[in-house]
């Protein structure tokens, strides 16, 4: 066992005593690991730091259930946040409301795709491949790929279901692909 999960393994230990600065130990210690983690799911800052705070409540009432023969203590961190991550994801009621100047900027995004579009050489490749795709998958990509929505935010501009927008953005990014092969 890794000299650092050791530690962890203790202030788990130390945690299902009760003890409140084991906590905050093992909070000053793993959340920057844990942020990220949960970010490379949730895809946002702020729900990541909500996911970890919520698993280190979690970490707080079932400290004792840990059980280092069957697993280390950074895996079952871990695994918490994880689980709570993709609660948080599969979670249909959080709706994310924008002001009218975010919205705006949205509302921009248009113009940014078709002037990187129309800024690409007739002669470079990619612009001939994104010709060879239909409008929508074209314009889904340049939204995903330029201004940098997510696969919501692209629906939501496109007025299109989100699994439309995530075929057309998957068959476009293969479609530009073959072609640049």
């Amino acid at each position: 066992m890794a000299p650092q999960d050791r530690d962890t393994a203790a202030l788990i230990r130390r945690i299902a005593a009760g003890e409140q600065t084991a906590l905050a130990e093992l909070f000053a210690a793993e959340a920057g690991r844990l942020v990220a983690i949960a970010r490379r799911i949730v895809r946002r800052q702020d729900l990541a730091e909500e996911v970890v705070q919520d698993a280190f409540v979690a970490v707080w009432q079932r400290a004792g259930q840990f059980d280092m023969a069957r697993g280390s203590a950074g895996a079952w961190l871990t695994t918490i946040v994880r689980n709570r991550a993709l609660n948080l994801l599969r979670d249909s009621s959080r709706t994310d409301y924008h002001d009218g100047e975010t919205l705006a900027a949205l509302g921009d995004r248009n113009a940014d795709v078709t002037n990187a579009f129309d800024a690409l050489a007739e002669r470079d490749a990619l612009k001939a491949c994104l010709r060879g795709l239909d409008e929508a998958k074209r314009r889904a990509i340049l939204l995903c790929y330029v201004t940098g929505l997510n696969h919501g935010e692209v629906a939501a501009t496109l007025n299109a279901p989100l699994g439309t927008v995530k075929a057309w953005i998957r068959r476009g990014t293969i479609a530009l692909q073959e072609c640049l092969s």
